[in-house]
């Protein structure tokens, strides 16, 4: 029982950062029908911009806004610079996948050429080390301090977009966009903000994860591929959904890897995943998506 605990406990941390990767990649499908396979080097960039930051003496209450900042900004220049002006050249719903696709072999481009291939260790206050003994448990302080930011993660975006203005012009643009424009919302503006959401959501993971992994090119890959399995998990137009799917992939994997091997425990979470959608084809949460003509 206490091994199960335990597991229990690293796998939600593990999946409140894969909740955060899926609410990335749910928020920018909901609103533009478009699958960003960017969305792990993304984070990535913003996580190797704030090694840089932390390099140059900057205190970390300061690199972490600013890589925040700095990857939510790509997100909105790449939206606006290419997704926009492909839109308007009419580029199908494939190409502008294709376009994401494109984006993260440039951004692992630029990675390589601008930090090199050598793993990094980034600084961070939080550490794998520092253990705290509760009664037969032990937790770890990143552990915890990833769990708590991954959960709130959640919640305040979840509040954003349930309780807010924004909130309600970003779910008007997502169900009806033709009707949102009539009715005078900026929907440009408010889609370059859903990107920037998503890639700020997916700095934040990439800033928990690089303590316990090495820092490298491709560090994000593996998070981004159990995130993106979150999101079809849980469903891909629910963000409750999201948040669910990346917590069972989390757990589940843990599990696997603690009562059966280490070797599989990657496999099990996307064998569930296969299950789950043939019986339900849009997810746990999901909703099949019906466009007005």
């Amino acid at each position: 029982m206490v091994n199960f605990i335990q597991y229990l406990i690293s796998g939600l941390s593990a999946g409140s950062l894969y909740a955060l990767v899926a609410l990335g990649v749910v928020l920018i499908y909901r609103s533009t029908r478009i699958l960003n396979f960017a969305h792990g080097d993304m984070a990535t960039m913003g996580t190797f911009f704030a090694f840089s930051l932390l390099s140059w003496r900057f205190p970390f209450y300061l690199a972490l806004p600013l890589s925040l900042l700095f990857g939510a900004l790509l997100a909105v220049v790449f939206y606006f610079s290419i997704i926009v002006p492909a839109q308007r050249r009419d580029a199908t719903m494939l190409g502008q996948i294709t376009l994401t696709v494109g984006l993260s072999m440039i951004f692992q481009g630029a990675i390589v050429y601008l930090w090199g291939t050598d793993s990094k260790m980034l600084s961070f206050p939080l550490s794998d080390t520092k253990t705290w003994q509760l009664g037969p448990i032990y937790l770890n302080e990143l552990s915890v301090g990833t769990l708590i930011v991954g959960i709130l993660g959640s919640v305040l975006l979840y509040l954003l977009i349930q309780k807010t203005r924004l909130g309600l012009a970003m779910k008007a643009t997502s169900e009806n966009l033709p009707a949102a424009q009539t009715l005078g919302i900026p929907t440009r503006t408010i889609l370059a903000t859903s990107w920037g959401l998503a890639a700020l959501l997916g700095v934040v993971a990439g800033l928990f994860l690089a303590p316990a992994l090495i820092l490298d090119p491709f560090f994000m890959l593996e998070p981004f591929l159990k995130g993106f399995a979150g999101a079809i998990l849980g469903g891909m137009n629910s963000l409750p959904g999201a948040i669910i799917g990346g917590l069972l992939i989390g757990i589940i994997e843990n599990l696997c890897g603690g009562y059966i091997s280490l070797e599989f425990k990657n496999t099990v979470p996307f064998i569930i995943i296969i299950i789950v959608l043939l019986f339900k084809h849009e997810g746990l949460l999901g909703k099949e998506f019906k466009e007005r003509i």
